[in-house]
């Protein structure tokens, strides 16, 4: 919910900054998010996800109370970075909590639909608020969630761990296939909605219809990664062929939002996006966990890194796409591109 990307004109307008440098509010709590991958998911396999979950509420709450306290750049990142960690840990700790309490892939990709309805809603939700609340909406707005992430946390029953850490995950070549591939899906959708308001806006759509349109990316896919649950349960022998089908289909939506084609061709290419990125999601990590039982949080959380690495790198330069020629559609059409880079490997995945 803390989405500064969704009020990017007025958050460098608020700060005194330029376009490209409200992208390294993001990219200051996406390289915390990376870093602290792999410590969080062998902290899982160890310790337990929940309790890795209750320390990254707090974390959350932490930088998103101290990017309050003064529009300064320099408050920002710090904060946002330790949002970040916060973030990082907390999703490795809520995936892993779904295999430690027993439950199916239907349940670990109704999670993944979970984190999906997070950050649409903030891209729904951040622009509306930020009249009455100013620069300040997204930071109140991730406050309150970590707030309350907390108390169910807290509530919610104890799930085993595993008990320790398990062998190293990075020297895996198994796992890299699948990192691939969740980095041009999930990481691909991720990077769009960070970015797809102020795209429309140039296009002189309004941003409130721009926001609306842009929380598609994200909320496509709450249906599509209970599905992805399903195919794994029901249907595994079809994986390779879903995911097949929703790497084309993203490559599809990227061309399109590349494309200055009005408000109504971006809101179906937004929702074509969210759609086609999350019905991967149960099926990689699923693989992810089978592949590493010895350590199966540490396994999802150096998939999911590849995605993160992504939005580190791409965030960025996706915001300096907006000084170039096109204001910004390179950028988009480089996310189409990467699903369909990410057929190759989808051949020697373990699916």
């Amino acid at each position: 919910m803390s989405s500064v990307g969704a009020i990017a004109d007025p958050t460098a307008a608020a700060y005194g900054v330029s376009l490209p440098f409200v992208g390294l509010f993001t990219t200051a709590l996406v390289l915390t998010h990376f870093l602290v991958q792999l410590p969080a998911g062998r902290g899982a396999d160890r310790f337990g996800a929940l309790r890795i979950g209750l320390l990254a509420a707090g974390l959350c709450a932490a930088g998103n109370a101290l990017a309050l306290t003064a529009p300064s750049p320099a408050i920002a990142l710090a904060g946002r970075a330790l949002t970040g960690l916060g973030s990082g840990a907390g999703f490795v700790a809520g995936a892993d909590a779904m295999r430690a309490a027993g439950l199916s892939a239907v349940w670990q990709g109704t999670y993944g639909a979970s984190t999906m309805a997070g950050g649409g809603l903030a891209v729904a939700i951040v622009p509306q608020i930020a009249g009455p609340l100013g620069w300040r909406a997204p930071y109140w707005s991730g406050l309150a969630i970590a707030a309350a992430i907390a108390a169910v946390v807290l509530a919610a029953p104890t799930v085993r761990a595993v008990g320790h850490r398990g062998a190293a995950v990075v020297a895996d070549r198994r796992l890299i296939p699948l990192g691939i591939i969740h980095a041009a899906t999930f990481g691909g959708s991720y990077l769009a909605a960070s970015w797809v308001v102020p795209l429309l806006e140039r296009q002189q759509i309004d941003r409130r219809d721009a926001a609306l349109a842009g929380a598609l990316v994200l909320l496509g896919g709450i249906v599509t990664r209970t599905l992805g649950g399903v195919v794994a349960v029901r249907a595994p022998h079809r994986a390779r062929l879903a995911v097949a089908l929703s790497l084309a289909a993203g490559a599809a939506a990227g061309l399109l939002l590349a494309l200055p084609l009005g408000l109504a061709t971006a809101a179906a290419a937004t929702l074509l996006a969210g759609l086609s990125a999350g019905l991967p999601f149960a099926l990689l990590f699923g693989a992810a966990q089978r592949l590493r039982p010895d350590a199966p949080a540490a396994a999802l959380a150096f998939v999911n890194s590849w995605a993160v690495l992504l939005l580190l790198v791409g965030t960025p330069l996706a915001g300096l796409a907006f000084s170039l020629p096109g204001e910004g559609r390179i950028a988009f059409a480089a996310v189409g591109a990467l699903s369909l880079v990410a057929l190759v490997p989808l051949r020697r995945a373990a699916l």
